[in-house]
């Protein structure tokens, strides 16, 4: 019955419910996952002390490099798992489950022991100095060190989860995890608590992280029989066709992220030179513009199980219909969102931080941000529909674009036209592009689908 319920999602459903029921928890979970992070910020902003909250800056690009595991396995095993399931191939849905469990959980470990073992010069390399270096290595001891493992294996389970349809206990596992985080910080960072400053919030993430796969780990007990995500040890030797399938997927996702890290720790050490205000206001505008950012992603991740399935199960019509109306409801909220953070941008960088030089730092660096949401939406939607159906090589095109060919490119040339204030237009350049690129290539991929049908049609005629 559960089963007939799940493919009805897929195959019956109407677009917009279904879209509505895959990403509204999905969206909703990204909210409370950038309102966690905004939350580090906010309370370690309320310290009131800008190297503390530089640390937390700093330390951002190697806790995103979490998210290059979190693809290879979560979005590579997600998307097998979807298609198998479109083509009824559940053997190796659950053997693809299996396989993305257990690399997640051998990975977190070996993430902890690389940083621990290479921590100083990790530091320097992140742009910290004398003066930033302490708090940042006693963030990222409770977020790296202590906390790699959690943090890496509740993001992957929740894909698992995802990938037959059920969303909202994949949000419920995530949100769990964020809304305890929230709890705590004030707690952990604040004077008036255990007064731990950048510490306190890097503890507070990793007690929320184990809470998150606690809950994971008891819904897959609950469900265990009813659920096609399976942790079975004996089922984690899968076939090499199935590992090649989802490492197709997942490398180029992983890349991705490595790329983002890598732009991330280029802004950083750009903006390190101008100071501390400059660090920690840049830190504060990127939070601030990652909420439509999350909001986008949400919504690309959210419908990828349906973009898979119908993919696999040759419904291109239900397929387009599906990214169609996606496109149109993330286009006109994120336009709305970037003009509001441009008018507002002083109120939005008040709430943060009560400092006028980093106010007026971060004003002029939010309206450089914001400007790039309307157009990052095509790119993120593009990435996800290439995700879904398996294309890796199209999805690590447009990775290798974005940083390599446009963005890193565009911080060296901005920043050297328009010292410091450049940099935050360099993603609005690329991603200006990566929208144009987005559709067309969006648009050829659905003709050739449709003409395959066609001709399929005609020779079975």
């Amino acid at each position: 019955m559960e089963d007939r319920k799940k493919t009805a999602l897929f195959e019956e459903t109407p677009i917009p419910k279904a879209v509505v029921a895959m990403s509204v928890p999905m969206i909703i979970s990204s909210l409370v996952m950038v309102i966690y992070n905004l939350a580090d910020t906010y309370f370690v902003g309320m310290v009131n002390d800008p190297v503390q909250n530089a640390a937390v800056a700093l330390a951002a690009p190697i806790l995103l490099a979490f998210n290059a595991v979190n693809n290879l396995f979560g979005v590579g095993s997600s998307s097998m798992m979807s298609r198998s399931l479109g083509s009824k191939d559940y053997d190796t849905v659950y053997r693809s489950s299996a396989f993305g469990f257990y690399c997640a959980l051998f990975s977190g470990a070996l993430f902890s022991i690389f940083y621990t073992s290479f921590r100083q010069p990790l530091l320097v390399l992140l742009g910290s100095d004398a003066e930033t270096v302490h708090a940042t290595g006693e963030y990222l001891k409770w977020t790296v060190t202590c906390g790699a493992v959690p943090a890496i294996l509740n993001v992957v389970m929740a894909y698992l989860v995802r990938a037959e349809g059920s969303s909202l206990h994949a949000s419920i596992g995530t949100m769990s995890g964020c809304l305890l985080n929230i709890v705590l910080d004030p707690i952990f960072i604040l004077p008036w608590g255990l007064n731990m400053g950048a510490a306190g919030a890097g503890l507070a993430t990793f007690l929320s992280n184990c809470v998150a796969c606690l809950y994971f780990l008891i819904l897959l007990y609950v469900k265990r029989g009813k659920t096609y995500v399976c942790i079975r040890p004996s089922m984690f030797c899968t076939k090499w066709a199935t590992i090649l399938s989802i490492c197709g997927v997942g490398i180029p996702a992983s890349i991705q992220n490595l790329l983002n890290v890598t732009g991330m720790t280029v802004l950083n050490n750009f903006t390190s030179s101008y100071g501390a205000d400059a660090v920690a206001a840049m830190g504060i505008a990127q939070k601030i513009n990652m909420v439509p950012m999350y909001i986008a992603m949400g919504l690309s991740q959210g419908i990828m199980p349906l973009i898979s399935y119908n993919y696999a199960s040759g419904n291109t019509p239900r397929m387009k219909k599906t990214l169609v109306f996606s496109a149109k409801i993330a286009i006109s909220f994120l336009t709305m969102i970037s003009a509001c953070y441009y008018f507002g941008s002083d109120f939005f960088i008040r709430l943060f931080m009560k400092n006028d030089s980093i106010i007026a730092y971060g004003s002029r660096f939010l309206h450089g941000l914001c400007l790039s949401l309307p157009f990052l939406c095509m790119d993120f939607l593009a990435v996800g529909v290439f995700q879904a159906c398996g294309m890796g090589k199209q999805s690590l095109v447009f990775a290798l674009l974005r940083k390599i060919a446009l963005e890193i490119p565009a911080l060296y040339i901005l920043n050297a036209v328009f010292p410091l204030y450049g940099l935050a237009f360099a993603q609005f350049s690329a991603e200006v592009v990566l929208a144009i690129a987005a559709l067309v290539v969006l648009v050829r991929m659905f003709r050739r689908l449709e003409g395959q049908k066609g001709s399929a049609g005609s020779r079975t005629g």
